[in-house]
């Protein structure tokens, strides 16, 4: 990191002799507290659990001469109040999946911890900018997936150019995770495996875990857009000695007089294996250098005035597992559904409707998601990495964002999974995964924001 930092330095001193900007040194705080309730529990024997959870991130961005920023920030975590989250359930000997992820994974005894979540040097003007340190990022495939108590940061080098407001291109290099639920900074292989890693395509447990080899990551973004009506994207996301995912889509809006409008979307993508896979050894790689897949994915929505609603389907194809580590952001295709990712598969095709509506102007916003996933079967390990069951999901929540307290937003999560059809599943493919009801309830505070 220190090595990154005093080049940064050297880089926006030289450019800094060419400015002509009035020399003015702004300071504002970043703060961030979050609360967090989770809870899961079932109808019959699994193990119930429940974690209360705070984080506290101190910061400031330093701006000079509105081009050059030093961004900075400590997150402090504290398990409040929690089940005993390191016991694991009596029936099937597994260990809780969703409320440990509040805290540190790596240590989930530990009560209280904290982690260098932010330090960047920054120049930027109205063509180009560049980046370098830990920070937030947000592509189609390495994203905040801020579901807990704090997102997920990279560290490493971001640049981007936009020549005209149609165009704007993007390159990241990245050496380091800070992943959501830890206390460390861990580098690309050391991060993968941080969440549970399934079974390998033998169909026993996956040795990969602390055997992934891999030190960069790269990925090139080009988006161009045509009066706010089009909107085109392209992404390479090159993960050094493991894939190579290729991601495009295409966007566009209908505006009608009436103050409604139709949006429509299509997203293709393709993913292969390269190098080693991680590892030389078949039975402690990642991925499968032979793998090839494709997804496509469609969207349709309208909107008018209060009410916002979209319906979604994607099918995965292909040979091999889609793989995308848990542990570096959420799923790209619009089918995403929040507490569920549907990674690791051959095949794939999923349902998703969408509808929301604002309540006045209160700052209320309910919603809820419906979504149904048909997956490979569960006896077939190669294509089914996690042994998970079709499913349907539901997800209602409430979205509130008070006119008075500005700075303050709360969300209320509930969801349920539950398998699709009439299948025998044992225990353990049961506890986890179906048949549950799981609630969210976050507050956020962000005083300077």
């Amino acid at each position: 990191m220190r090595k990154y930092i005093l080049g940064c330095f050297l880089v926006l001193s030289f450019f800094a002799k060419a400015q002509n900007t009035e020399k003015k040194l702004e300071a504002v705080p970043d703060i961030h507290f979050r609360m967090f309730w989770m809870s899961t529990t079932y109808p019959n024997d699994f193990k119930n659990d429940f974690a209360l959870g705070s984080s506290l991130n101190l910061g400031t961005k330093l701006t000079y001469a509105e081009k050059f920023q030093l961004h900075v920030g400590y997150r402090f975590y504290a398990n409040l109040w929690s089940s005993e989250l390191t016991v694991p359930d009596p029936l099937t000997g597994l260990y809780n999946r969703y409320e440990v992820g509040l805290f540190d994974l790596l240590n989930p005894e530990d009560k209280f911890f904290g982690k260098l979540e932010t330090l960047s040097l920054s120049y930027s003007n109205a063509k180009w900018g560049a980046k370098i340190g830990r920070m937030g990022i947000n592509s189609d495939w390495i994203n905040a997936q801020d579901g807990r108590l704090a997102p997920t940061a990279v560290e490493g080098v971001h640049t981007w150019y936009s020549p005209n407001s149609n165009w704007e291109i993007g390159l990241w290099g990245i050496n380091r995770f800070g992943v959501r639920g830890t206390s460390k900074w861990l580098g690309i292989g050391e991060s993968i495996g941080v969440f549970p890693e399934g079974r390998d395509t033998n169909g026993n447990p996956s040795q990969y875990v602390g055997n992934t080899k891999s030190n960069w990551i790269s990925i090139l973004e080009v988006t161009y857009t045509i009066a706010d009506f089009w909107k085109f994207g392209f992404s390479e996301t090159l993960v050094n000695n493991i894939s190579n995912t290729l991601w495009g889509k295409v966007e566009k809006t209908w505006k009608k007089s009436n103050q409604g409008k139709f949006t429509g979307g299509l997203q293709v993508g393709f993913q292969h294996g390269i190098g080693e896979g991680g590892n030389p050894n078949q039975i402690m790689r990642y991925k499968n250098p032979d793998d090839k897949n494709w997804i496509l994915s469609g969207r349709l929505g309208y909107s008018r005035i209060k009410w916002n609603a979209n319906l979604s389907y994607s099918h995965l194809g292909g040979k091999g597992r889609w793989l995308s580590p848990r542990e570096w952001g959420k799923d790209a295709w619009y089918t995403f559904i929040p507490r569920e990712r549907n990674e690791g598969y051959e095949k794939m095709d999923a349902l998703v409707l969408y509808g929301e509506y604002q309540l006045g102007k209160s700052g209320i916003k309910p919603y809820l998601q419906i979504g149904f996933h048909w997956l490979p079967d569960i006896s077939d390990p190669q294509a089914n990495k996690y042994a998970f069951a079709s499913y349907r999901q539901v997800n209602l929540g409430v979205k509130y964002q008070p006119k008075e307290l500005k700075s303050w937003d709360f969300h209320l999560l509930v969801m349920n999974k539950e398998a699709l059809g009439a299948v025998e599943l044992t225990p353990k493919q049961r506890y986890n995964k179906l048949e549950m009801i799981h609630v969210n309830v976050i507050a956020n505070w962000k005083p300077f924001q």
